[in-house]
């Protein structure tokens, strides 16, 4: 039977769901604090890559709506591929309900309410609709990378350590089901309202898309106009400071790692937009690096934009946490090891923007991962040190939102002129090893 029949498909569906809430429950019930969103996420990550090609490799309602919405899958058939995916997420649960003899009920996580649940739902749905909608249903990418599985899968690495410290995390109707009516002993009702949340942030997601693509949509070589690219930057931004506010503040035991994802995702769901820096300091160092790849009229544009962003995001995670906030700057270290640290390390991240994505040959497929991993490196050898911030939009997210707690507002001033002299330092450097960019083609070269 071909892959492209129908009961192909929607086989396809009911195999990719399954595994992915089977894995969910697996992972609650053995306890797995630190691993476990690493594992939901790659189970993902490879059912996509395994079963997208015979039937997209959904596995979720909200994105099924999220495709019908931008009008890349009909109707009819979204409905069927949401009862599919919905009925293999009920199985699943009751699989391994039967398994361990147990099983655990859906809700909001201790300490936190309704509604904070159903923002963490709808903000990391909306994440990983969009992503899906950029990087494997755009006229730009679909069809056309090998990098959607990752992108996709690890949307789940960003929310499950953040939005997951609040809701649980399912970001998914089917997830939801699949957990609350396995657990119907303890009563169902939160499957139906997460359900709603997750379908309207796959509705933001659709309209988000709209703008940020709605040019290439049209026309695949168009450049996106400058509303799509600052509304680009505002998303990528905020959802970065978003990760890392939860992050924080639920203590993450991959709290970097959770991070780096959130980058990583949103660079390659918005790179071919706004070239995706989501940093002041990133956005400082390709200005500075010339060769017309960012105007500095254009680089001012974003650099506000990123830091309304973060402020945004901070104030959000702080409703979300119950009016917590934190420092900048860890009380353990000096001012002198703090700033060091960041000098060193937005150094490495601006440094890795202009050798991977902004050179004339550019990485193709793991741009996104190169960049996002410097969050990684950075996070963990300086993250008790300055905070690991690498990032004026993120600094100064952090100091606006403490300060509603008593905390002092001009840290976050001492740390942005640090990181942008970084960029502007990755500049230097790169002019300095990568000469070739700044060559002028000789006769015969090809463009």
């Amino acid at each position: 039977m071909g892959e492209d029949s129908a009961i192909a498909r929607y086989a396809a569906e009911f195999v990719g769901t399954f595994m992915l809430v089977f894995t969910v429950g697996c992972n609650v019930l053995t306890g797995q604090p630190v691993w476990g969103g690493v594992s939901i996420a790659c189970v993902l990550t490879v059912m996509i890559y395994a079963l997208g090609k015979s039937s997209g490799g959904n596995f979720n309602p909200a994105v099924s709506v999220a495709l019908g919405l931008v009008k890349k899958m009909e109707w009819m058939e979204v409905g069927i591929y949401c009862v599919t995916q919905i009925v293999a997420g009920i199985l699943a649960g009751f699989c391994y309900f039967g398994m361990f003899g147990d099983s655990f009920n859906l809700q909001p996580t201790k300490g936190h309410n309704l509604w904070q649940a159903g923002l963490a739902e709808l903000l990391y749905t909306f994440m990983l609709c969009f992503v899906v909608l950029n990087v494997a249903a755009s006229n730009v990418h679909a069809g056309k990378n090998q990098f959607y599985g990752l992108a996709i899968g690890f949307v789940v690495v960003a929310g499950a350590y953040s939005g997951g410290s609040v809701s649980m995390g399912c970001f998914n109707p089917a997830v939801a089901f699949g957990i609350d009516v396995s657990s119907y002993g303890k009563g169902v009702y939160y499957c139906f309202v997460y359900t709603l949340f997750e379908l309207l942030g796959a509705a933001l997601a659709a309209g988000a898309f709209a703008v940020c693509r709605g040019e290439q949509e049209e026309d695949v070589a168009a450049t996106p106009g400058v509303p799509a690219k600052l509304l680009s930057e505002f998303l990528g931004t905020y959802m970065l400071v978003l990760t890392v506010g939860l992050n924080v503040l639920s203590g993450s035991a991959a709290g970097a790692f959770s991070i780096a994802a959130s980058l990583m995702c949103m660079i390659f769901a918005l790179g071919s937009c706004s070239g995706a820096h989501f940093n002041p300091a990133v956005t400082t160092a390709i200005v500075c690096s010339g060769r017309g790849k960012c105007p500095a009229s254009e680089g001012a544009m974003y650099v506000g934009v990123q830091i309304v962003g973060g402020i945004c995001a901070a104030f959000t995670y702080s409703a979300m946490m119950n009016g917590e906030t934190f420092a900048l700057k860890p009380a353990a270290y000096t001012w002198s090891q703090s700033l060091v640290a960041e000098l060193v390390f937005t150094f490495v991240l601006a440094f890795v923007v202009l050798s991977v994505a902004t050179v004339k040959n550019t990485l193709s497929e793991y741009f996104g991962f190169a960049i996002g991993m410097c969050v990684t490196v950075g996070g963990c050898a300086i993250g008790k040190v300055s905070g690991g911030s690498l990032n004026p939009a993120v600094s100064i997210g952090i100091s606006a939102s403490h300060t509603m707690n008593g905390g002092v507002f001009w840290p976050c001033l001492v740390y942005t002129a640090v990181e942008v002299v970084a960029g502007a330092l990755a500049a230097g450097v790169f002019m300095a090893t990568q000469p070739s960019e700044y060559a002028e083609k000789t006769e015969g070269e090809t463009a």
